[in-house]
């Protein structure tokens, strides 16, 4: 499995340092350099806790309503289980974090992987998320990755009904077999 994949939709490199498994579901840990001005929307997870710290350049994250809380290196913020949040790079330079996810995430390190994979592959929309919906679906279920507010409650039922779609199909399996090995 590799230890190291890289967005080039997202020009994010990330390094597993320490996976789900090794910490016997404990945590997972990984360092993820950042080009300038990238980042992801806005989101929650129901099943884990995030704590991020700066290593180099200074780190965004944006919290429900607006906040935003700038991290410079050496510092950290925990995101809490159900906390709305994103992360983004505000600065012209790339930088670089660790996140740190407790309990450990298999299913998000998978679908890391899973997205690098799909924009390697140049299988991503002018949008930057995975062109094929089913590819979305299996993503945003195995990373525990909810969308916020009214686009949330609107889409996890669709999200859920083409996750399922996806697994009955083999699709997930082979999504998981191609990428995740």
């Amino acid at each position: 499995m590799k230890n190291i994949v890289y967005n080039k939709e997202l020009k994010e490199t990330i390094h597993f340092r320490k996976t789900s498994v090794e910490t016997s579901g404990l945590y997972s840990e990984l360092e993820i350099s950042l080009a300038p001005r990238g980042g992801n929307p806005l989101h929650y997870h129901g099943t884990y806790s995030e704590l991020f710290t700066a290593v180099e350049g200074r780190l965004g994250i944006e919290l429900q309503g607006g906040k935003e809380i700038l991290l410079q290196p050496g510092e950290s913020y925990l995101v809490k289980k159900g906390e709305i949040h994103r992360f983004f790079n505000p600065d012209q330079q790339p930088i670089t974090f660790t996140n740190r996810v407790e309990p450990g995430s298999t299913g998000l390190e998978n679908t890391l992987r899973i997205l690098c994979g799909l924009a390697g592959d140049g299988l991503y929309s002018k949008s930057n998320i995975p062109r094929n919906p089913l590819h979305l679906a299996v993503c945003g279920k195995m990373s525990d990755m909810r969308l916020p507010g009214w686009t949330g409650k609107m889409t996890g039922p669709f999200i859920n009904l083409l996750s399922w779609v996806a697994v009955k199909n083999g699709v997930k399996q082979k999504l998981v077999d191609k990428y995740c090995v």
